[in-house]
């Protein structure tokens, strides 16, 4: 079995030379450092049994980011990604140093060995073996820089599985979208995430509730945004932008288990939500939010009994229109709008020169039938 990822390195040429004149003195981000951590490695290789685990293509290893800077230069592509570091990585005790290099120098070839400087380095320093790849973002044949699409991740994937079949190592089935870094990082750590606390409310949830509408009262009452429609269900907290997929919290959290294991503990009942909180939380802060409770017995019968008397306000008298009635506005305005004059609205010199023009023109029309009347003049 083995995973991949591939990601870019965001920098400039600067970057690049600055590091390659005085690595000690460069303090790049963390993105850059690990970057720069794979070309260390031919001079500094405590991960990779003395270098042995360390090979070029289409490049020396030992001058490798320099003629990366060579080929930004002959192309004048110096902005934008400067690199490209990915990593290929292998069930534990799955694989010998050996079979991780070779696998990861013809995913390397295969991938990219036609057109980009490639470094592929092999850590031994962790329980599962690793390949790392880092190659330029431009080309060396035709200086056109490298696109790292849907399609390509694909096909990453693909080869990857095909070279772990050939090799008889197992392959991932049925692949899901890996946490991100800060998350991973926690949870690996053992810190709480907010995974953890989707988790154990979603259990209490489906312990407590004997069917689904309980249920999702019960995460709601939590403070949580649901959405049980379609074949993956969802749930949030109102902070994050995105829902997350119950199934992403454990693989056999589909609509079928769930309803399989409703009410394990309500046997008398539907529990109610228990808001929790941390012990280390001020107390002056657990305050703050409480869910919302609906309004029972002779409360609400008082305040039924003020609305029909007319102590509490009942809003306001409006009645909405038939759609017969709309249709006859609709006719009355038309009517009124062909029927109502509206003088077109012009300047008072431009009114006077009209009137002008016209008086003129009727004071030639008389003239001419004066002329056409009256006998000529000896």
């Amino acid at each position: 079995m083995a995973a991949t990822s591939l990601w870019h390195i965001k920098g400039n040429l600067k970057d690049l030379i600055d590091y390659v004149e005085n690595p000690e003195k460069t303090v790049p981000d963390k993105d850059m450092q690990d970057f720069f951590d794979v070309f260390s490695y031919v001079r500094n290789p405590e991960k990779t049994d003395d270098g042995g685990y360390v090979s070029a293509i289409n490049c020396l290893k030992e001058t490798a980011l320099q003629q990366m800077i060579l080929t930004k230069k002959q192309y004048q592509k110096a902005d934008g990604y400067i690199a490209w570091h990915g990593y290929q990585s292998f069930k534990p005790d799955e694989v010998t140093p050996d079979q991780c290099h070779e696998i990861g120098l013809k995913l390397a070839r295969e991938m990219w060995g036609n057109k980009y400087q490639i470094i592929v380095t092999t850590h031994l320093d962790k329980e599962h073996l690793h390949n790392h790849f880092c190659f330029n973002s431009i080309s060396f044949v035709d200086g056109q820089k490298y696109n790292y699409s849907k399609s390509e991740q694909k096909r990453l994937r693909d080869v990857s599985d095909r070279l772990c079949r050939e090799y008889g190592l197992s392959v991932i089935e049925h692949p899901k979208k890996a946490p991100s870094r800060p998350l991973y990082l926690d949870e690996k750590s053992g810190k709480p995430t907010r995974y953890h606390v989707y988790l154990e409310d979603l259990t209490e949830a489906i312990r407590g509730s004997r069917d689904i509408p309980h249920m999702m009262k019960y995460l709601i009452d939590k403070g949580y945004e649901v959405d049980f429609t379609g074949e993956h269900w969802k749930m949030k907290l109102p902070q994050y932008a995105h829902f997350t997929r119950l199934n992403t919290l454990d693989e056999r959290l589909t609509p079928e288990f769930i309803k399989a294991h409703l009410g394990t503990r309500a046997r008398y009942g539907n529990y109610k939500a228990r808001i929790s909180y941390s012990p280390y939380m001020p107390e002056q802060y657990k305050k703050v939010w409480r869910s919302h409770q609906k309004t029972m017995s002779i409360l609400a019968l008082y305040y039924y009994w003020c609305y029909q008397l007319g102590i509490l306000p009942k809003g306001t008298d409006y009645k909405p229109t038939s759609p017969l009635m709309k249709k006859e506005l609709r006719k009355l305005d038309e009517i009124t709008a062909q029927v109502r004059y509206t003088p077109p609205i012009i300047s008072v010199k431009r009114w006077c020169r009209r009137l002008y023009l016209r008086v003129c023109s009727m004071c030639s029309g008389m003239c001419r039938a004066l002329k056409k009347t009256l006998p000529e003049s000896r």
